[in-house]
């Protein structure tokens, strides 16, 4: 080839072009590169003209994917898409990479341009045109992140190193654009994208895949790497965000897939990861999970369960009723109330244990249809009981923060707390913790009216989230519920009673009732008295009983 054309006709065209540049031969020998080139891959053009294109090549990709490269080549005469190569100082990172041939001096050549797909600064039309990046935090999209994991497994045959697949799902995401607005979950997600980037290391990947969706490719060679990984992802999360002065906790849940062990294809390895997110989230939430392949048999009862549940909601609403667990006094055992609990009895599967159905009615959308059966079937047993009974009870039902803020909510409670002021009884509404976590005005506005009618307020599962002293202060709240869990380990672990004792001071300094759930022998209720708690539930004193007069006459409450 006479380089002498090429240095006039080629090279004062190209030189100062902004997109990295090279030319090769078709044998293929690179013959040219220009200052872009330079730049992006940190080899100077005296070190890669006569050397073959592969000096670039990271390993990552197979000899598959090269023959198809060329196969394009060969019969469109051109070729495009993401490959990952290796700068000068061994850094590996993605280039968008565009191939065409040309001929030059009467000889077939090839023209390769490029970019660093990570450089957002050198971003050109042609790439935002493709929409490979995520406009509200500038992270890899779906699309481009595919791309980065087809790359990452097409190595295999090159090189044994593994990986891990992360899906990082925001919990509860949905309360926050619904209670706070768009705007200001906007700014959240945008926080969070910088949150998880600063735990990354060289060489991982982060992308968003869609609204509170986010997935990592982070480089470990083992099990206990990716765990050690999760944790650390998780420990940032235990600050708050601050956004308009306001803090803001965040939780998310993790799920992991490792290459090759868990599968040695792109989309299973993603497809696993989201399932073992899935299953994190079944797990309690903020939290991760590891495939296993016992993650697709509970997957696929869940969905089971989801698509019965909502034909049973819709069609079948007598498949549900309401039985009554009662509150009792610590010390006395007087009984000061009662706990509405719903119960689902489906005709194909049986009894549907409620820790399996009421997190899918939450997730599914379903919670407030349920929560009004549950509020009807209640109705019908106050108004149309045979028996008399008792005066002076609390009645006790778990709601949504979400329905809450229904328009028909209020209407709705308002008929109840008729119904039970008839009866000389107080109505308390039960709202699990995390639920209030992204508490806003406007719910802060509608517990306080609830309040104002007479009806108590009552926070569930506490322990499980993150309030505070100065978030309970500002909640108009009567009633505090030590979770199960940690009233399960009172007779074990020191560091429970350490933390149930630290709650009921602070429950006692703002005036709050506290019932422990889930006391279920001797010694945890002793406990709970030597730490002056006074109200409880579980099965030491009764289980969830149907609604008759035998629930009344068993617990001596008919007199």
């Amino acid at each position: 080839m006479d380089t002498g054309i090429l240095d006039r006709e080629f090279k004062a065209l190209v030189d100062g072009h902004p997109r990295a540049m090279m030319l090769a031969t078709q044998e293929p020998r690179i013959v040219y590169v220009n200052r872009a080139f330079q730049q992006v891959t940190g080899y100077d053009a005296d070190t890669v003209v006569g050397e073959k294109p592969s000096v670039l090549s990271s390993g990552y990709h197979g000899h598959d994917f090269y023959r198809s490269m060329w196969r394009q080549l060969s019969t469109e005469n051109r070729w495009e898409g993401l490959i990952w190569n290796q700068r000068s100082n061994g850094e590996i990172y993605p280039q968008w990479l565009t191939i065409y041939g040309v001929e030059v001096n009467e000889s077939q050549c090839y023209v390769g341009t490029f970019m660093d797909v990570g450089d957002l600064a050198g971003m050109d039309e042609k790439l935002a045109s493709l929409a490979y990046y995520d406009v509200l935090t500038r992270l890899p999209n779906r699309h481009l992140f595919q791309a980065f994991l087809e790359s990452r497994t097409g190595q295999q045959d090159h090189s044994p190193a593994h990986f891990s697949v992360l899906y990082l799902d925001l919990d509860f995401f949905k309360e926050v654009n619904d209670l706070h607005g768009h705007a200001k979950g906007d700014e959240l997600l945008v926080q969070v994208a910088q949150r998880l980037h600063s735990v990354l290391r060289k060489g991982d990947v982060l992308a968003r895949l869609s609204g509170d969706e986010f997935a990592a490719i982070i480089e470990v060679d083992s099990m206990a790497g990716t765990e050690a990984f999760c944790e650390r992802i998780l420990n940032v999360f235990k600050e708050p965000f601050v956004v308009n002065d306001e803090p803001h906790y965040m939780s998310l849940s993790i799920g992991a897939s490792l290459f090759p062990l868990h599968a040695d294809e792109d989309r299973s390895l993603l497809e696993k990861a989201d399932q073992a997110m899935y299953s994190a989230k079944r797990l309690g939430r903020f939290r991760y999970q590891v495939f296993n392949p016992d993650i697709n048999r509970t997957l696929l009862y869940e969905e089971t369960i989801g698509q019965y549940l909502s034909r049973s909601i819709v069609e079948s609403q007598h498949e549900f009723s309401v039985v009554y667990q009662p509150h009792y006094m610590l010390e006395s055992g007087e009984v000061t109330g009662l706990e509405a609990l719903v119960r689902w009895h489906h005709p194909v599967l049986g009894p549907v244990p409620p820790s399996d159905f009421i997190p899918i009615a939450e997730k599914r959308g379903w919670i407030a249809e349920l929560t009004t059966v549950v509020l009807q079937n209640i109705q019908v047993h106050l108004k149309e009981s045979t028996f008399r009974l008792p005066m002076g009870i609390r009645l006790a039902i778990n709601v949504s923060a979400r329905h809450m803020l229904d328009d028909g909510f209020v209407s709705e409670i308002t008929r109840m707390r008729r119904s039970t002021d008839q009866l000389n009884w107080e109505l308390e509404l039960e709202i699990t913790e995390t639920s209030l976590v992204h508490f806003n005005d406007q719910l802060g506005l509608k517990l306080a009216s609830l309040q104002e009618q007479g009806i108590r307020i009552a926070i569930d599962d506490f322990g499980t989230g993150y309030s505070s002293l100065a978030y309970l202060q500002s909640l108009p709240v009567n009633v505090l519920k030590i979770d199960r869990s940690f009233v399960a380990r009172l007779n074990q672990q020191q560091a429970d009673i350490t933390l149930v004792r630290a709650i009921l001071a602070m429950a006692h300094a703002l005036n709050l009732e506290v019932v422990a759930e889930g006391v279920e022998n001797e010694p945890q209720r002793l406990i709970l008295c030597q730490l002056d708690c006074k109200h409880g539930q579980g099965f030491l004193f009764a289980k969830p009983q149907r609604w008759s007069e035998q629930l009344f006459h068993a617990l001596d409450m008919d007199q």
